[in-house]
């Protein structure tokens, strides 16, 4: 995440889009009804939000539209990479988690990571609705908002897939494995 003006090239933007683009038109299932011309003006009307779909996709998340908001005709991008994305593991949960670890600190956490990105980590929710497009973390798994209740036990949650079921776990939230990252989601 080196460009902090969080602006895209043209060149960039317009390699970006084809990406999403075509991957829009791969997966259609994933959003029945919306037209890619119409995301494309939303895009092209905030180029920040394009920044940010692009530090998912530089960091192998590969979004992709899964929704429209009808009320703020807002267009819904969730990292549909199948497994969580790479550039994202071995993070801890948040910036708290990190600075109480005394040893073998992971070189950041997902909640900052998520903000330095532009997006939101997924919840709980959106997780089981990213499962209803397809098989989503057979192999690895990836840190979920926690409620505040949780967190502040000094728990985090993060959820995966096995045996054909979704499974919502908890760990301490200064834990971080080689296979567990996270999930974002950004409204355009």
């Amino acid at each position: 995440m080196p460009n902090k003006n969080k602006e895209l090239s043209l060149e960039q933007q317009e390699e970006l889009l084809q990406t999403l683009k075509a991957r829009f038109e791969k997966n259609r299932h994933r959003h029945k009804g919306v037209e890619w011309d119409k995301v494309q003006k939303k895009l092209d009307a905030n180029t920040e939000k394009l920044w940010s779909l692009n530090e998912m996709e530089a960091t192998g998340g590969e979004p992709d539209v899964v929704d429209h908001d009808n009320k703020t005709d807002e267009y819904i991008f969730y990292d549909c990479s199948a497994e969580s994305p790479k550039g994202r593991r071995s993070v801890c949960y948040d910036r708290a988690a990190l600075e109480s670890r005394k040893k073998f600190k992971p070189e950041n956490n997902a909640m900052d990571m998520a903000t330095a990105m532009g997006i939101e980590l997924l919840t709980e929710e959106q997780f089981r609705e990213l499962q209803k497009l397809g098989n989503f973390d057979m192999k690895t798994s990836s840190w979920v908002k926690t409620p505040a209740n949780v967190r502040k036990l000094g728990g985090a949650l993060f959820c995966d897939r096995r045996y054909d079921t979704v499974f919502v776990y908890h760990n301490g939230a200064e834990s971080y494995y080689a296979a567990r990252g996270f999930r974002g989601s950004l409204r355009v």
